[in-house]
């Protein structure tokens, strides 16, 4: 059962909610001011907060940065501050939606719905990595070039899979070895790497020579390439 944490003072507006929530099957936990509302979220596990701006100890908007300082969950506003201003604060400091008041209920609990849904989308792990004819299988843990199975290394995968999660991205050498210490906390260092990567070429690269997956940035670092195809 999905959980709502909503934060608001209007009383009227709580109990005509909370049973409209709960014939949807949720489970609804309530606070009417931002001090409770702090000491309840510090203590709950919920799937989507809704926040009033005005409250009787403070602002929605505090209570927004407080949440997204640690979590993710998705946050609507729902409020009678219906100036363009005030929209526009509360999806910049990390809400995902803003509802004002006066509302009709059927819109209210469709955009939630769709809330909810892109949150559990958001939240599914990748099971594959796809790239420049390179497919990685995560659950299995294999790799295959144009569809023929490839042979790496424990390290060699793990440094395939730190590139094709940062397409395009310069890595520093630094940044690589910090993602190879290894479950016994072996080091990996320099003259390693470079040996791993010249390895790895040479296994996912069509001409490792003139590598154009995995291209050497000077005096940076190296980036998975699939922008330009080109070396640096």
């Amino acid at each position: 059962m999905k959980r709502i944490f909503f934060v608001e003072d209007d009383l009227s507006l709580i109990n005509g909610l909370s049973f409209a929530l709960k014939k949807q099957g949720y489970e609804t936990e309530i606070a009417r001011t931002g001090l409770e509302a702090e000491r309840l979220w510090q203590n709950g596990n919920y799937d989507l907060v809704i926040l009033d701006v005005s409250l009787p100890d403070g602002s929605g908007y505090d209570l927004c940065r407080k949440i997204r300082q640690t979590s993710k969950v998705p946050v609507m506003f729902l409020t009678a501050a219906d100036e363009e201003t005030d929209i526009i604060m509360g999806l910049d400091i990390g809400g995902d939606d803003y509802i004002t008041k006066p509302f009709k209920l059927a819109v209210f609990l469709s955009r939630l719905n769709a809330l909810l849904r892109r949150s559990e989308n958001f939240d599914q792990p990748e099971t594959e990595l796809n790239s420049n004819g390179i497919n990685v299988h995560l659950l299995k843990s294999r790799v295959y070039k144009n569809g023929i199975p490839v042979d790496l290394t424990a390290s060699e995968y793990k440094l395939l899979c730190l590139f094709m999660e940062n397409p395009d991205i310069v890595l520093s050498p630094e940044q690589i070895l910090g993602k190879l210490w290894d479950c016994d906390e072996n080091y990996i260092d320099g003259n390693t790497l470079t040996v791993y990567i010249r390895r790895l070429r040479t296994k996912i690269e069509d001409n490792p020579s003139d590598p154009r997956n995995i291209v050497t940035v000077r005096r940076m670092g190296y980036k998975w390439n699939t922008a330009d195809r080109g070396v640096l």
